[in-house]
């Protein structure tokens, strides 16, 4: 064994790769391994051995290799002592497919792919300029909303009408937004609905005292105005969630700072506390597990800011708007949302309706607005116009 501290140029580099029997690759801590690649191009024999890092980038491209943990010796002692004794026509089905992924994969195909994603950025970004609610576009919605005698608002909570904070329970609403929305009620035949993922019980303590729609859970509970009751819309079958639950419970103990929120007909695992790297992959790895565990079932899972939820098919702000408010014809229609739970809805809505997704991701929704102080900005202009009468604010013909 030879222990080489130093530079070495290329042509050494590739007798030493063409030499060796096995290339032993154990990073705690990697971003891109070329050596790995290299190795494994030199051995055009398909007789080297790669033992490789699960913490190395390459890992994840190079599957074939001996995947180890690279704290544990005795780990990478058991594959040393596998690479040795590995006959050669396994070493070649082990190299073969990794030398081709090489091959499909160089630093052309690499290019090629970059420069067509960022053509593709540009054109959406260029797409999502276009839709930004221009100044022009927010009068004529402001003059529509003036002019109509009969309006409906469908407004999301949480990331619209508040910016989401790191405690789920700590947005209430402050005065100046419940003013806002009782002066939007307030206007002969306008209705208001607040339609959020959030529970009965919240929004009855938030909004109870306002004359507005309240629609908890995404539509499965709703609370007309003036009313104390609340009836349940959606009735479906949740033992999914007992076996769910458990999945979710696994990762709160795998991630500090995340937690699970259990609703009528729907689970919610929060990250917002947990660390922005760590939480961001966790998610990633859940959402890839429950999407096969409710696989061809009628529960469905929706990444959203800083959450996985999981509840039933039918409980949707699309649905709920459908089966509630479609079958009328509004003379003016407005929804606001900012994630996947809204694009139901915006999908359900008519096209006369004016819709509106706060930030920049792309969306079914007619326009992207800015942020919450965005549509608060223009709600406080509506409801300047609620406060007159249609005929006094109607634009002239």
């Amino acid at each position: 064994m030879r222990y080489i501290f130093r530079y070495l140029p290329f042509e050494q580099l590739v007798s030493l790769y063409a030499c060796a029997d096995v290339a032993l690759i154990v990073p705690r801590r990697d971003g891109m391994n070329l050596i790995a690649k290299e190795y494994l191009a030199t051995r055009a024999d398909g007789q080297g051995v790669l033992i490789l890092s699960e913490l190395a980038g390459a890992a994840r491209e190079l599957t074939q290799a001996l995947i180890v943990n690279p704290n544990s010796r005795e780990e990478i002692a058991r594959a040393l002592h596998t690479a040795l004794e590995m006959p050669a026509a396994e070493k070649a089905k082990r190299a073969m497919p990794m030398r081709e992924q090489l091959s499909a994969h160089d630093v052309a195909s690499w290019a090629g792919r970059f420069l067509v994603r960022l053509d593709k950025a540009a054109e959406r970004s260029r797409r999502l300029a276009a839709r930004r609610l221009t100044a022009a576009a927010s009068r004529d919605l402001v003059g529509a909303f003036g002019a109509a005698r009969e309006s409906l608002l469908l407004l999301d909570y949480d990331g619209t009408l508040v910016p989401f904070a790191p405690d789920p329970a700590a947005p209430a609403p402050d005065g100046p937004l419940l003013e806002l929305l009782a002066s939007l009620a307030s206007r002969p035949g306008a209705r208001v609905v607040i339609l959020s993922g959030r529970d009965r019980t919240t929004l009855s303590r938030w909004f109870g005292e306002l004359p507005v729609t309240l629609v908890a859970e995404h539509g499965v509970w709703v609370r007309e105005a003036h009313a104390r009751a609340w009836e349940r819309v959606v009735r479906s079958d949740t033992a999914w969630k007992g076996p769910l639950n458990e999945v979710l419970s696994l990762f709160v103990d795998r991630i500090p700072g995340s937690f699970v929120e259990e609703k009528e007909c729907s689970l919610v695992w929060h990250w917002r506390g947990a660390d922005p790297h760590i939480g961001a992959d966790a998610a990633r790895e859940l959402i890839e597990a429950l999407t096969s565990l409710t696989a061809n079932t009628e529960v469905v899972v929706l990444p959203g800011n800083k959450v996985v939820e999981v509840k039933t098919a039918a409980a949707g702000k699309g649905p709920f708007f459908l089966e509630r408010f479609g079958e009328r014809e509004w003379p003016f229609l407005l929804a606001i949302g900012d994630d996947l739970t809204d694009e139901t809805l915006f999908r359900a809505l008519p096209p006369t309706a004016h819709s509106l997704r706060v930030g920049h991701a792309a969306s079914a929704a007619r326009y992207n607005i800015e942020d919450t102080s965005a549509v608060r900005e223009l709600l406080g202009r509506m409801a300047a116009v609620a406060t007159q009468s249609p005929e006094v604010s109607a634009p002239p013909a």
